[in-house]
């Protein structure tokens, strides 16, 4: 693991909670991994993820419980992931909800790299370990695992369960916990973690969407990774972008004064991060479009302006390049969803 890796502290308030709930002193624990349990009182506050890997340790040598992952799951809430918590919360379906946890899930960790891909009929979650780092315990994937699987059930329904989870653990003595928490079949010893969901569940219309308040929480997700990842130029512009492209389309010498840089260098400094402010222009209108299109109160002109396009025709030719289809065929295709699923 890359040591300067951090864990959001929200995060580690579930164990303490699991620890406290299990009898143990979690004070206790913090302290022998080396981990001030004051901080857990900020929300902005971060813990290194190798102390909060040791910590994860202690945990089930304290509890004896080599599920432990699993209980301290069910003390995450919404909180634990900062305001990705609420915008996930918004999402439109279960599908844009994971989308939007890989755009952001640095907020929380940077322990995990995380991939949502297209299989057929089912769509693959993978928990993946970042190149030349140390994978993560097998307590704190047991746990993420859980708490997507219980953020589904919130989001879409009580009793919905994953196709099948597969965990590269070894297999526990007791694997009834596993199946029990999951509700799905579970596969040990998997070349890697993954979960698979049914295409057709994660493409029904939530209840609870509300995209006004998604974007409202996906700007402060970027601006807190903005300050958070002060090495990451890209983050910062983007951040940036979402802020100003309603008011229009900053220029690259605009973003560069705003970041105290020049023109040239912000130029460079993105280069050697593999990006240009182009390809973040052009990325993040995509991202913002495909948000507005989903609230019925905005027309695809108005939506053009919103993102600084000089005209409606200009739009269309980007959103046929982003997504194959023009825009109002896309607000026809959402809109025969949700009479569908009513």
């Amino acid at each position: 693991m890359r040591s300067t890796a951090t864990t959001l502290t929200s995060w580690t308030r579930a164990i303490r909670k699991a620890l406290e709930a299990a009898g143990v002193d979690s004070r206790a624990l913090f302290e022998a991994a080396g981990l001030d349990i004051a901080a857990l009182s900020d929300p902005q506050a971060r813990f290194p993820a190798a102390a909060t890997q040791t910590l994860w340790r202690l945990a089930v040598a304290a509890t004896g419980n080599p599920a432990f992952g699993l209980e301290a799951a069910r003390h995450a809430g919404q909180t634990s992931f900062h305001a990705l918590g609420y915008s996930l919360s918004a999402s439109t379906d279960l599908k844009e909800a994971f989308e939007r946890l890989l755009r952001y899930f640095r907020v929380v960790t940077e322990v995990a790299d995380l991939r949502f891909v297209e299989d057929g009929a089912r769509y693959r979650f993978i928990v993946d370990t970042p190149r030349g780092a140390a994978a993560p315990p097998d307590e704190a994937v047991d746990a993420f695992c859980s708490v997507v699987i219980r953020m589904c059930r919130g989001l879409y329904r009580r009793d919905y369960a994953p196709r099948l989870v597969q965990l590269r653990r070894t297999a526990p003595v007791d694997t009834g916990v596993y199946e029990r928490a999951f509700r799905a079949p579970v596969e040990f010893d998997a070349p890697l973690n993954a979960i698979d969901f049914d295409r057709a569940d994660f493409e029904q219309p939530l209840e609870g969407a509300n995209p006004e308040l998604a974007r409202h929480n996906d700007a402060i997700s970027a601006a807190y990774l903005a300050r958070f990842e002060q090495s990451r130029l890209s983050t910062r512009v983007h951040a940036l972008l979402v802020e100003a492209l309603p008011s229009g389309v900053p220029s690259q010498e605009q973003v560069a004064k705003s970041l105290l840089l020049s023109s040239r260098s912000l130029q460079r400094k993105l280069a050697e991060e593999g990006r240009s402010y182009k390809q973040l222009l052009d990325e993040t209108r995509r991202d913002l479009a495909l948000s507005y299109l989903r609230d019925a109160r905005y027309s695809i002109s108005e939506l053009g302006y919103l993102l600084g396009f000089a005209d409606t025709s200009s739009f269309t030719h980007a959103f046929r390049r982003w997504t194959g289809s023009a825009p109002s065929r896309y607000v026809t295709e959402q809109a025969a969803r949700v009479s569908t699923e009513g």
